[in-house]
């Protein structure tokens, strides 16, 4: 039986799944579609898991296959569970569908490592810090501040991810931004001490590039989703490059590879989880530490 998931990722495994037997059968989309009175459009949007099926469609089409036994139960099973809604859903009235993709593969991934060059990765933000930042939104785009609220609860309910059984993070920040102003002193002073004591996590790997590093990696932040295996069902890496106001771009099988190497680059290249955090520290008292600040 499968475990409750994230549906955004179940989406994807059922998507792979259901493309793979059409391909093992020789079967075209078109011809799919054709058979099935759909519009081929519909097969190729459901197998790049932009839209989803409803399990009734899943087992027309695993009849027209002819897929039974255990095979046909468990994707049945991820059609039942893609069709559950994340709790992230409950926040589409203020969330792009990229963005809701990028909750959802974040909810179910086993590994996650995270570059981020501007500012602290979402994941280990304090709730000040986040707002600041979540609030600056405001001067590209109009956000009203019952949205900047509700984009700041989100931030906070995604930290959950931290807690979870089995999953491994691993980060690296670059030096610069310990040192770039989010909020007054007193922002950046919790938001340090918060990052040293999350380092402390065993299922948590940070680590700072020093600015003074030498290293060949030079670009936007990104994101590298890791998946494990869920019965024959695997679901490929992905990575994600952020941009302004949260907008996430989702690439294939050889930009996540190319970004895995650039990751490892990064790591050799920066300080020890001990003397980031170290660092962390030192900063945190040298820079952000003012008379305001209660140690």
């Amino acid at each position: 039986m499968i475990a409750p998931g994230s549906p955004t990722v179940r989406r994807r495994r059922l998507a792979a799944e259901l493309r793979a037997i059409r391909e093992s059968k020789g079967k075209s989309g078109d011809a799919v579609a054709a058979a099935l009175k759909w519009s081929p459009s519909k097969i190729s949007r459901y197998e790049r898991a932009k839209t989803g099926l409803r399990p009734a469609e899943v087992e027309r089409l695993l009849d027209y296959y002819k897929v039974s036994g255990p095979r046909r139960e468990l994707l049945l099973a991820l059609a039942e569970d893609a069709a559950q809604k994340g709790w992230w859903e409950d926040f589409a009235d203020t969330l792009t569908d990229d963005y809701q993709q990028f909750i959802g593969l974040e909810h179910e991934a086993t590994t996650i490592s995270i570059w981020h060059v501007d500012v602290v990765a979402g994941l280990l933000q304090t709730q000040a810090y986040a707002r600041h930042i979540i609030g600056s939104y405001s001067r590209v785009e109009p956000v009203a501040p019952g949205m900047i609220g509700r984009l700041v609860r989100v931030r906070m309910r995604r930290q959950q991810v931290l807690d979870r059984e089995g999953t491994q993070l691993s980060v690296v920040l670059d030096e610069s931004v310990l040192m770039r102003r989010i909020g007054d002193e007193s922002v950046m002073y919790e938001q340090l001490q918060h990052l040293a004591r999350e380092s402390d996590r065993p299922n948590l790997t940070l680590q700072i590039l020093p600015l003074d590093a030498q290293h060949s990696v030079f670009g936007e932040s990104f994101v590298i989703f890791g998946f494990g295996q869920d019965s024959d069902a695997m679901l490929q890496d992905v990575v994600s490059t952020e941009h302004l106001k949260s907008g996430f771009t989702l690439e294939g099988e050889r930009e996540t590879y190319l970004h895995r190497i650039a990751f490892a680059m990064l790591g050799e290249a920066s300080l020890s989880p001990a003397d980031s955090k170290a660092l962390i520290l030192e900063t945190a008292e040298k820079h952000w530490s003012g008379s305001n600040v209660t140690h």
